[in-house]
């Protein structure tokens, strides 16, 4: 009944029942993700008492939303245990591929949880070292009976120097408490369906999600669904879009020779360099709004006194979609190329990866927005700010960010949702500027706060 098609199909057809938080969807729409998602209410009798209550979940009744009570109770259940996995992640941090500890406490948390209570109660079936990766892994709540595939991605490593300067304990946080309560859900209203979550390594560098993908994993399981969160210092957001970026390394070859005595018989790569260098910097005067070129020289030889026979450099470049990426691709490479030509050096390009943009699913967001927005009303210490805008598209326009991340690419394999939270960040050395933003000292020390927890809590319940 439920299944998941590529974007772009308009035959791809979700149809969601009113059980989860994130299913809580408006009306049946061709997305701009490309995936339509069906209410439940479509398949049944107009008029009927399945069709008035799957609107009501919807979000047109102004009621508060479906097994919100349910949703807060066993997540706040969760905290007391959650708390130290968070910490633990936090002040252990892993690099990329590398998070053997952190898919340590994760597997065991899962596989120590009963879904329920009493005699019937259920149990997580996890996989550790899974689909290749020996940090990657799955755990599965399976009602036994039909219904949507929802999957939670926990993201788990660090960053390089700074540790968890992106906050991926907090997004591990926030999805385990998101499957933990979705599957009590199940299971206290004999709901259909399946909860999958992924352990997805390198996020920072390598792309585990990516990796995921190519091996099929989200296929194998049969996700409807995919969701994550990622905490950050802006307002909080629904639509969050990223960027798409590609990253390579660029090297030339050309003959070595004495710059002095006889500079005629080399062949100076590092001029090569410098030449595709200058055009990249020349080509940011024409490129569009959101058109990212990042790049440092990474070997620009070994002496003064000689013709460079070998340089190479490391590059990056962004647009806000796959399609204008390859646009701007060609471009870039054109600078390289220019470089090789006005020289006579060899040029190799080496392709180190990339990811898609993220394109949000807006009934996804939709339903996120109004379970966050009762979870914000119904606490009076929540400054105003933290509200999301009813009106996607004014939510579209401030949860564009120029960061990248391989949700992207899941995003184009499934109707997506993204969500950011805010969490405070303090200076680390008491000045009155603002606190950093991911990939800072500051946003390090924030994510290991408590109230960074509750933050990536609220996220959870949304």
């Amino acid at each position: 009944m439920l299944n998941s098609k590529k974007r772009q199909d308009s035959n791809a057809i979700i149809t969601v029942h009113q059980f989860s938080i994130a299913m809580a969807t408006t009306e049946t729409l061709l997305e701009s993700d490309g995936f339509v998602l069906v209410l439940h209410a479509d398949a049944v009798e107009p008029g009927s008492r399945e069709a008035r209550e799957a609107r009501e979940v919807s979000g047109r009744s102004a009621s508060p939303p479906r097994y919100l009570a349910a949703i807060s109770a066993c997540v706040d259940q969760a905290s007391a245990s959650l708390w130290p996995l968070n910490r633990h992640i936090h002040d252990h941090p892993e690099l990329a591929f590398h998070e053997f500890e952190a898919h340590r406490r994760l597997t065991a948390f899962y596989e120590g949880r009963a879904i329920g209570s009493g005699n019937h109660s259920a149990r997580w079936t996890v996989t550790r070292e899974a689909y290749g990766m020996r940090t990657a892994w799955v755990a599965v709540y399976d009602s036994g009976r039909a219904g949507p595939v929802v999957s939670f991605n926990v993201e788990m490593d660090a960053l390089p120097g700074i540790g968890h300067a992106c906050g991926h304990n907090l997004i591990a946080t926030a999805s385990v408490a998101g499957s933990l309560a979705t599957a009590e859900v199940m299971w206290q209203h004999r709901l259909g369906g399946k909860i999958v979550v992924f352990g997805t390594p390198a996020e920072e560098d390598g792309g585990g999600k990516v990796c995921l993908l190519k091996a099929g994993a989200y296929r194998e399981h049969g996700a409807d669904v995919s969701l994550i969160t990622h905490p950050s210092t802006t307002t909080p957001s629904a639509m969050m879009r990223t960027t798409a970026i590609t990253n390579f390394m660029a090297s030339y070859e050309g003959r070595a020779a004495h710059a002095a005595a006889s500079p005629w018989q080399g062949v100076n790569a590092l001029d090569a360099l410098v030449q595709a260098y200058t055009g990249l910097s020349m080509l940011r005067q024409q490129t569009a709004p959101g058109d990212i070129i990042q790049g440092r020289i990474t070997d620009g030889g070994a002496a003064t006194n000689i013709i460079h026979e070998h340089a190479a450099g490391e590059f990056a470049v962004r647009a806000p979609s796959k399609r204008r990426l390859a646009e701007l691709r060609q471009k870039v490479d054109g600078c390289f190329r220019a470089g090789a030509e006005a020289t006579g050096a060899r040029l190799t390009l080496d392709e180190r990866g990339g990811y898609a943009d993220h394109i949000p699913n807006r009934l996804l967001a939709c339903a996120y927005s109004r379970y966050w927005n009762e979870l914000v009303r119904q606490d009076p210490a929540v400054p105003d700010d933290e509200h999301i805008p009813d009106d996607l598209d004014v939510d579209d326009a401030r949860g564009r960010t120029l960061a990248s991340t391989d949700q992207g690419d899941v995003s184009y394999a499934m109707p997506s949702l993204s969500a950011g939270f805010r969490i405070p960040s303090i200076p680390v050395d008491g000045s009155s500027r603002p606190g950093g933003g991911p990939h800072t000292v500051d946003f390090e020390r924030a994510a290991g706060t408590r109230i960074a927890f509750e933050h990536a809590l609220r996220a959870g319940k949304g």
